[in-house]
């Protein structure tokens, strides 16, 4: 049967992305006299423009006592800004078939438009981005509105085992660092808008940004875009991180709930982005919980013991320690057999690392896969945003296949030895018997 026009295309344009991964990522970087840094990558596969500004404006920079601050901030900014209302927002960007899109992380904020690259079309995108920017209006029924929405969706959040034990798992890594604060309906409900137009005006500069452009532009054309984004807002000051988080003493927690699953996680706070025993956690998760089915975690949690479902384990490196965690749920009656095995494994694990069959298998899976994360500009633009933000190198890359390669059984254990110790492994069930 032949292939429609449509779907030859699709596959022609998969095969070039795919071909432009494999050749590469060139990123040019620059910073701005304001101090916003700007990071661009030229790519003409598509006529279209993805362009991110980040801001260090996470949750952990909510201001104490005021936590819920800085996701409800980033969730009203494009709700209506300068001279026009969100309606107003929703039907431009209707009309040349662009979208908005970013959000609020536990470290940044980040505010995206997608366009196409055609003149006309990027310059109303890119117009619109500038006043979500610069000029968020904060209109008082829609400040009103979107906290009553926050309110709501948090009451709701907490009658749920998953996110019970997510709440209380992060309270136990970090107890005294601004990772572990945790908005409530209580907070939220407390906040003004005053509280969001000071966080902006605090977060949202020159100075505390870093822009981010992918697609079919030359590098005169990013600087200037670059410039338009950013000139309008204060230059003000990079944001001051707090001490770096120390790792508690183990702890178990407990909590009661109906459900008939209890959700169990295991963790602790192990690495920040740009160290350099990533790669082999990377490499050696793979085999401990990251690899799905080949993994030891699900073998022995869930085929041999049929405890669980799903089991998978993960490092989340952040601005600074983020989080080491297993996680899975089983019928209550099994939590503590399923916690057994699972810190067995990790026991093993840590004491003999992967074998070098192991090994082998996650490199090949890691390098094998890792075109596909540069398959299209919007994941470039995610990649690429990263590595501006976290301050990676430029060739991160173009180096991490070398990087994956280059691990050995040693490095893995040195580098879990380093980072994961039993003695501090926190364990939260929430609906246990």
């Amino acid at each position: 049967m032949k292939m429609t026009m449509k779907k030859l295309l699709t596959a022609i344009i998969a095969l070039v992305a795919a071909q432009s991964a494999l050749a590469g990522v060139k990123i040019e970087h620059w910073t701005l006299p304001s101090g916003a840094r700007v990071y661009f990558v030229e790519s003409r596969v598509l006529p279209m423009l993805d362009v991110q500004v980040d801001f260090a404006a996470g949750s952990m920079f909510d201001p104490a006592g005021k936590s819920g601050t800085a996701a409800l901030t980033r969730s009203t900014l494009d709700l209506g800004a300068g001279v026009r209302d969100e309606t107003a927002i929703a039907e431009q960007l209707a009309d040349i078939g662009a979208t908005l899109g970013g959000g609020a992380d536990t470290d940044r904020a980040s505010v995206a438009v997608r366009t196409l690259s055609a003149p006309e079309k990027r310059e109303a995108a890119l117009d619109i981005l500038k006043n979500v920017l610069q000029a968020p209006r904060y209109d008082a029924a829609i400040f009103e509105r979107e906290k009553a929405r926050t309110v709501a969706s948090l009451k709701e959040a907490m009658t749920r085992p998953d996110a019970i034990a997510g709440r209380a798992f992060w309270n136990a890594l970090y107890p005294v660092h601004p990772y572990g604060r945790q908005a409530t309906p209580e907070s939220v409900a407390a906040l003004t808008r005053d509280d969001l137009a000071a966080y902006h005006a605090r977060y949202y500069t020159a100075a505390n940004a870093s822009i981010t452009l992918v697609g079919d532009i030359s590098r005169a054309e990013a600087e200037r875009i670059a410039e338009t984004l950013i000139g309008g807002l204060p230059v003000g000051s990079a944001a001051s991180l707090p001490a770096p988080p120390t790792v508690p003493p183990g702890s178990t927690v407990k909590l009661a709930h109906p459900a008939s699953q209890a959700h169990v996680m295991i963790g602790l706070p192990a690495i920040e982005r740009g160290n350099p025993d990533f790669f082999p956690l990377q490499v050696g998760n793979y085999t401990l919980g990251g690899g799905g089915f080949v993994s030891r975690l699900m073998k022995e949690v869930r085929d041999a013991r049929g405890y669980a479902y799903s089991v998978y384990s993960y490092f989340a490196p952040l601005k600074q320690s983020g989080p080491f965690q297993i996680g899975l749920q089983t019928k209550r009656s099994q939590a503590n057999d399923a916690i057994k095995v699972s810190r067995d494994v990790l026991a093993g694990f840590l004491k003999n690392g992967p074998s070098a069959e192991e090994l082998e298998a996650a490199k090949a899976n890691l390098t094998g896969s890792f075109p596909l994360r540069l398959d299209s500009n919007k994941k470039i633009l995610d990649n690429v945003a990263v590595i501006g933000f976290y301050g990676l190198p430029l060739d991160y890359l173009d180096r991490y296949q070398a990087n994956v390669q280059a691990v050995t059984v040693d490095d893995v254990k040195r580098a879990f030895s380093r980072h994961v110790r039993l003695e501090n492994l926190n364990t939260v069930t929430v609906a246990a018997d």
